[in-house]
């Protein structure tokens, strides 16, 4: 299998991982504290990394590149996983994976805003079809759907396509599960002691599904999926391997659906596959 096939299998694999992430997020939010769940997956997952990074002797980043680490570290560890996990107590993992049909347009735009790429006109015109589509969807819910839980799950996009753009950009240097893995580090100390500061006063009421929920988030979602995930974008390209986000929507209200029993609407698939073709259609042009 050459670079570019093996990208594609690495990304399509980070993907279907990622899928999980917001099911697994809302199980284990039903027992825990959302700032626990943030901080205990980060940390678990910390530990792991750091552990990785020993095992292979990685040399340490340079100075120069301890913003941008910082920059991964608040958009995928902290504030992703924190604004989703404080969403879902609002709202469902289905109506939540809506939101993430945009994430591979804030990924794009703030790759844009960070290398300095002029896209075409094009570009913007899917953008905005695609972000009002979203809020027009959000509206037609209700003003006692959950403006709150949307509001968040917008911001949660925002800082995740952030970490993810600065991310890419970094792995070209530090190469592919590096990145993640010194980004949890750097993160470890502080999610550590938020680990212990919020533990539950008793895990007697703690369910089996949400311990396991927290272990894929954890172990998955915060650190294998990554693996994968930047390999994919350091050797099929993050242009390329990048849309395969777009399956991401599909893959998660599928999972909602079939393990959480959720209620998947005819409008909430419409407004998926209108947001997965406007994404697409910004990434044709946005060179």
């Amino acid at each position: 299998m050459d670079k570019t096939a093996s990208g594609w299998v690495n990304g399509f694999i980070g993907v279907l991982i990622f899928s999980g992430s917001l099911p697994a997020t809302r199980v284990a939010v039903m027992d825990f504290d959302p700032t626990f769940v943030t901080s205990a997956r980060a940390a678990i997952a910390g530990l792991l990394g750091l552990a990785m990074l020993l095992l292979f002797r990685e040399k340490r980043p340079q100075r120069g590149d301890l913003v941008s680490l910082v920059i991964v570290a608040l958009g995928v560890i902290v504030g992703f996983p924190l604004l989703t996990a404080l969403a879902l107590k609002h709202i469902t993992s289905a109506h939540s994976i809506i939101f993430i049909g945009l994430l591979p347009l804030a990924t794009a735009i703030f790759g844009v805003l960070r290398g300095g790429d002029r896209p075409r006109p094009a570009f913007w015109l899917f953008s905005c079809i695609g972000s009002a589509l979203v809020a027009g969807f959000a509206l037609a819910q209700g003003v006692t759907a959950s403006p709150v839980g949307d509001g968040l799950m917008l911001a949660a996009v925002v800082v995740c396509g952030l970490g993810y753009a600065e991310g890419a950009a970094l792995s070209r240097r530090l190469g592919g599960w590096q990145v993640i893995c010194w980004a949890l580090t750097l993160s470890l100390p502080i999610m550590l002691v938020l680990t212990f500061a919020t533990l539950p006063p008793s895990f007697a009421g703690i369910g089996s599904n949400a311990w396991i929920g927290l272990a894929y988030v954890s172990l998955f979602s915060m650190l294998i999926g990554f693996v994968f995930w930047y390999r994919g974008l350091a050797q099929g390209g993050i242009a390329a391997v990048g849309q395969l986000q777009l399956l991401q929507p599909f893959f998660g209200l599928a999972l909602a659906a079939t393990l959480l029993h959720e209620q998947v609407s005819p409008l909430m698939v419409v407004v998926t596959l209108g947001v997965v073709a406007c994404v697409f259609g910004a990434k044709k042009f946005a060179r």
